[in-house]
């Protein structure tokens, strides 16, 4: 098996990077988008560690086995938390990507599509 892991993103989780992709457009312009969806692609890779990495937190006030990553790593800002949990074959499955002041047991993580 591969030291490293897959992730993927449910369509809910995808919906949330657009989402943050249009808001952080409109407000900020293009150019700081791009940076701050390069700030959560970094996140995303380190889960490719495994369903542990540095600094996530295990979130079991959202559910069984969940576990959340803050993107503000490495000198790079950011208020978003990745919320994931292990699936089978070495898979990292991210439920949804979710502002820092929002309350996470409120927002819906299970997915109404498969993940992919």
């Amino acid at each position: 098996m591969s030291n490293f892991w897959r992730v993927q993103l449910t369509d809910m989780a995808e919906i949330d990077l657009i989402v943050i992709k249009i808001w952080t457009t409109e407000k900020f312009g293009a150019p700081q988008a791009t940076k701050y969806l390069e700030v959560i692609a970094s996140a995303l890779e380190d889960l490719m560690i495994g369903p542990k990495p540095i600094g996530s937190k295990p979130r079991e006030d959202i559910g069984p086995n969940i576990r959340s990553l803050h993107v503000q790593r490495k000198g790079n800002k950011g208020r978003h938390l990745l919320v994931f949990k292990e699936a089978k074959n070495q898979t990292i499955q991210v439920l949804r990507l979710l502002h820092d002041s929002m309350d996470l047991a409120r927002h819906s993580l299970e997915s109404k599509i498969d993940p992919k």
